[in-house]
């Protein structure tokens, strides 16, 4: 078979088959912990009056349910379900004693909804191995009973439905067996869809929780915007300090010697006023640097299309480029500078540490929200906590409500994946710059 047939063929299956072999992983994980997790929950609950033993092992258990179901939570965006974690933080600043952890535990809505979903959750996640058990069975019938033929085993009793005592019952195995293979295979999604919407009916936050939630969210960002501009206060006073009010001193400094020896020494003033002049270009050029790291001009003149375009010629490995942002009106100029600084922040990276022979970028703006994608073929390995300037993007981008997913395997490929919340406004007119 040509390779792009068997590229196109595994492209078709290989979803079914992902969902097939994550349903037994599924299964598996309900059928076993989550009836023991219940065990032990309902144990621990019942030694609360036996000298109090519960109250230490019931916060214990309560944590290998949460990371049980935290892993759950993590299989059901194969799936296409998204579950938040719904827990409430530990007291900020608190050393929870065994009393006080027990009272944090049990006043969790979140705890009580755990438990409750254990046994419904292995009922449904145990039906997810249908799946498997249907592909496997057809896998079977569709190409172990046609090997055996082939290899001229005399192996009959072997079969699908029924026994193969005969040569013609096992010919019969094989279509039957590919029918059952492709059932399997397109079951396999919608049994898995199926068990994370329920689950999500119990592990998904409650509207008030999603509000506290969102409050605690909100605050967290609202901290480190604060921060954030207090250092890009800080970093500008010192740029003002070491770069363009040193030389500005140094000017006056060389026009009032200048004045002093314009009478005495006029070419050696002419020197000095030489000098200052120069000295106020590189003054002028500092400052308009400094502007530039403010709000960049580019953005202001070109838009965020014709801004990143411009940055994607300033990185050493090629970049292309794909914005669809031709629309009737552009993003509020915040999102704007937030998107461009963090694509020059990723193209930054993939100049230093990637390794890439090329990269890319695309923009695109759909139902409210400016989605940027930079990726690289480089050798992989990019984590948020690497100190490779991804914290600081996502903290940048967290102050606008914005997330930022980066997917990352060593050898690569590298993607980083960026969504900001944005309604597009009407498109701003520069003022000519023409005089009359």
């Amino acid at each position: 078979m040509d390779r792009s047939v068997r590229s196109t063929v595994w492209q078709q299956i290989r979803p079914g088959a992902l969902a097939a072999v994550q349903g037994l992983a599924v299964a598996l994980l309900s059928l076993t912990t989550n009836v023991l997790l219940f065990a032990l929950s309902v144990v621990s609950l019942a030694l609360i009056p036996a000298l109090g033993i519960g109250f230490a092992l019931f916060p214990a258990v309560t944590v290998l349910v949460r990371l049980s179901l935290t892993l759950q939570r993590r299989l059901s965006r194969s799936a296409g379900v998204l579950i938040a974690s719904p827990y409430a933080p530990v007291p900020a600043g608190a050393r929870l004693g065994t009393w006080q952890r027990f009272r944090w535990v049990v006043s969790d809505p979140a705890t009580w909804r755990d438990l409750a979903w254990l046994i419904p959750g292995a009922v449904t996640g145990g039906a997810c191995v249908l799946a498997f058990a249907l592909a496997a069975y057809g896998l079977e019938g569709a190409l172990f009973v046609p090997l055996v033929l082939y290899l001229s085993i005399d192996w009959y009793g072997y079969g699908v439905f029924w026994p193969m005592d005969n040569l013609a019952k096992a010919w019969l195995a094989a279509p039957q067996g590919w029918l059952l293979l492709a059932g399997g295979l397109a079951v396999a999604p919608w049994l898995l869809w199926l068990h994370f919407r329920f689950a999500g009916f119990f592990l998904a936050p409650t509207r008030a929780q999603e509000l506290a939630l969102r409050v605690r969210h909100l605050a967290a960002t609202r901290a480190d915007t604060i921060d954030t501009q207090a250092a890009e206060l800080r970093r500008i006073e010192r740029d003002l300090h070491d770069g363009a009010q040193a030389r500005l001193v140094a000017l006056r400094m060389s026009i009032g010697l200048a004045e002093q020896l314009m009478a005495n020494d006029p070419a050696r003033a002419a020197r000095l006023l030489s000098e200052a002049q120069e000295t106020s270009g590189h003054a002028l050029a500092e400052l308009r640097h400094l502007v530039r790291g403010i709000y960049p001009p580019v953005l202001a003149e070109r838009g965020l299309n014709g801004a990143v375009q411009a940055l994607a010629l300033t990185v050493a490995p090629p970049v292309d480029v794909d914005v669809d942002l031709d629309l009737p009106g552009s993003p509020p100029a915040a999102v704007e500078s937030a998107a461009y600084f963090a694509v020059a922040e990723l193209l930054t990276n993939v100049a230093k540490h990637s390794g890439a022979r090329r990269a890319w970028v695309s923009l695109v703006h759909r139902d409210g929200v400016l989605r940027t994608e930079v990726g690289d073929d480089g050798r992989g390995g990019a984590t948020p906590d690497a100190g490779t300037g991804l914290a600081g993007v996502r903290r940048r981008l967290a102050a606008f409500d914005g997330t930022m997913t980066v997917t990352s395997p060593p050898g690569g490929p590298t993607v980083v994946t960026m969504e900001l919340p944005c309604e597009l406004s009407s498109r701003r007119t520069l003022p000519s710059s023409g005089t009359g």
